[in-house]
């Protein structure tokens, strides 16, 4: 793949160091949590793509409907030559909008997972052969020192993501893509929008467990790789709305009293019968709060567009002038 550079900003232990900080902080505190980002081992990534597949769960859909019907626009209007996406994975999404860009010559996926980075490259590289790809394996919450590429570049956040950062974790986040653009340069994000409880808590709670199954993953990749003792049958999978915070938060629940041994990290986690683990919120939006959200960051929403029964949506912005 002569078109093709990958860049390490990671070193090769710093997930299971993240890992141990994540769990001996998370299940030290009150209440417990633990970041969604460890839901995503081989498993827990095709349990996420069976969830994209389900009824219930209409974000994927949504969003490639939009994008599917929006890519040209997309395209005229960032008139980008690098397109640079956090959280790449598969690249499955961006392949719309690679295909609807001719100016395009340098993609730039960024993830922790090499293998889901170089799995990517050679799927693009055979179907866009001119296409350059230097691909990073870094970590998109931590800010990111780009490689040089043409301008001006379109900057993609896809899937909702952004939605399972806390309102500080967001404003330090879009403050952080605001640093990497240029004038000129411009984010591409998704957002999931405010609608019916009803609707939100089925796409989070599915008749066929697909969910409480990828929810109860992160337990099994901390027995795995920490040596733990969980055992998923003895919690629950909840999903609820937080009226409040407009989010859906995702919870593990003890089903009954308990004690967990952790043996990489020479913890024991004593659990009440009802307690429970935060493993994640999906904060939905409406648009005067992304534009207000983007604007603290320094970004102006120039364009906004949902899909055809308005559920979800994708937003342009471009970095302001500064002022002075």
């Amino acid at each position: 793949m002569s078109d093709f550079q990958l860049t390490r900003t990671l070193d090769e232990n710093a997930a299971e160091k993240a890992l141990r900080t994540d769990v001996r902080g998370g299940l030290t505190g009150s209440p417990k949590k633990l970041p969604p980002k460890w839901f995503y081992d081989a498993l827990g990534s095709e349990l996420f793509e069976d969830i994209t597949r389900l009824p219930e769960y209409y974000p994927t859909r949504a969003e490639r409907e939009i994008l599917l019907e929006r890519a040209r626009e997309i395209a005229t209007e960032s008139g980008a030559r690098t397109l640079v996406e956090l959280g790449s994975g598969s690249s499955e999404k961006t392949r719309h909008l690679i295909e609807a860009m001719p100016a395009l010559e340098t993609y730039i996926p960024v993830d922790v997972s090499e293998s889901a980075l170089r799995g990517a490259a050679d799927t693009l590289l055979a179907e866009h052969p001119g296409l350059k790809v230097h691909a990073l394996v870094a970590d998109f919450t931590r800010p990111l020192r780009l490689p040089d590429s043409p301008g001006p570049r379109l900057v993609v956040f896809l899937g909702g993501t952004i939605g399972n950062l806390l309102p500080p974790e967001r404003a330090a986040f879009l403050a952080s893509v605001r640093a990497m653009l240029s004038p000129g340069d411009a984010l591409l994000m998704g957002t999931d929008l405010v609608k019916d409880e009803a609707v939100l808590v089925a796409a989070y709670d599915d008749a066929q467990g697909v969910t409480a199954e990828f929810n109860k993953n992160v337990l099994a990749v901390i027995d795995r790789e920490l040596g733990a003792d969980f055992h998923t049958a003895e919690f629950t999978h909840v999903a609820v709305w937080n009226k409040e915070h407009e989010w859906i938060e995702m919870r593990l629940r003890a089903r009954s009293e308990a004690v967990v041994k952790i043996r990489a990290l020479d913890m024991v986690v004593p659990f009440r019968a009802g307690e429970e683990i935060l493993t994640e919120i999906s904060a939905k939006f409406r648009q005067e709060g992304v534009r207000k959200e983007l604007a603290s960051a320094g970004l102006e929403l120039t364009r906004w567009w949902t899909d055809s029964e308005g559920r979800f949506a994708l937003s342009l912005s471009v970095a302001e002038d500064p002022v002075g």
